[in-house]
């Protein structure tokens, strides 16, 4: 075979493979997108709040907006705790999850009710620590609340943890409402969930994703909420 001949195959090829990235990519977006918009809240055990950027106790709109969606899951009644999660970065104060418990207890949670994850660097790592904690007090369904792009990775990950999970994204985060945010969180979404299941998951899931359920017709009429046990 000639030189030109093997630049041709090899172009080929490339060109292939340009087209599968391109096509994964999409997919990857469109699901991204359509998990997103689906909330799917229902009577569970526990109400987790993903972390995001926090200043020195004060949260910022994006973490803000998620906090907000949950603590009118909770007031509603449904479920008995509430999961506050995430730790610091270098010269923090405080933890994400600990500026969000304080926000959360000035808008009428229970102390009571909060369970804190303080460690978790990554969502992988703070999902792996909240796990744990539902196996201590025998925990099995969740209801996660995190912008809309965050849903799909969040969802794959808890469950790939053995939770039962569902999502509730917020409507009202800037990192889904701001349309640099919104580019540079499904950029980043896409990097991680290539990351999670290449890399770090198993990647016999590589074309699995949580089931999506729309909304029920009615919402479901929540049930009193018993008084949690006081953790320390």
């Amino acid at each position: 075979m000639t030189w030109k001949g093997r630049l041709r195959d090899l172009l080929a090829v490339a060109l292939a493979f340009a087209i599968g990235g391109a096509a994964l990519t999409a997919y990857a977006a469109y699901r991204v997108w359509e998990v997103g918009q689906h909330d799917n809240r229902r009577q569970v055990d526990a109400i987790v709040v993903l972390g995001a950027a926090q200043y020195n106790g004060r949260p910022s709109a994006v973490l803000a907006a998620r906090l907000d969606h949950a603590i009118d899951l909770f007031s509603q009644g449904y479920a008995t705790w509430f999961v506050v999660t995430g730790g610091k970065l270098p010269g923090d104060r405080v933890t994400e999850a600990e500026s969000e418990r304080e926000y959360a207890m000035k808008r009428n949670v229970p102390a009571s009710a909060i369970i804190g994850e303080t460690t978790g660097g990554t969502t992988l790592e703070s999902i792996r620590n909240v796990k744990a904690l539902f196996d201590g007090k025998g925990i099995r369904t969740a209801l996660f609340v995190s912008d809309r792009t965050h849903m799909l990775r969040v969802l794959r990950l808890a469950q790939d943890q053995g939770i039962e999970a569902w999502g509730s994204p917020t409507e009202t985060s800037p990192a889904d409402n701001v349309t640099t945010m919104h580019f540079n969180a499904l950029m980043h979404e896409l990097g991680a969930l290539g990351e999670y299941v290449f890399l770090t998951g198993d990647p016999s899931d590589a074309g699995a994703a949580p089931p999506v359920e729309a909304a029920p017709a009615s919402t479901p009429t929540p049930t009193p909420r018993p008084t949690p046990t006081p953790t320390h």
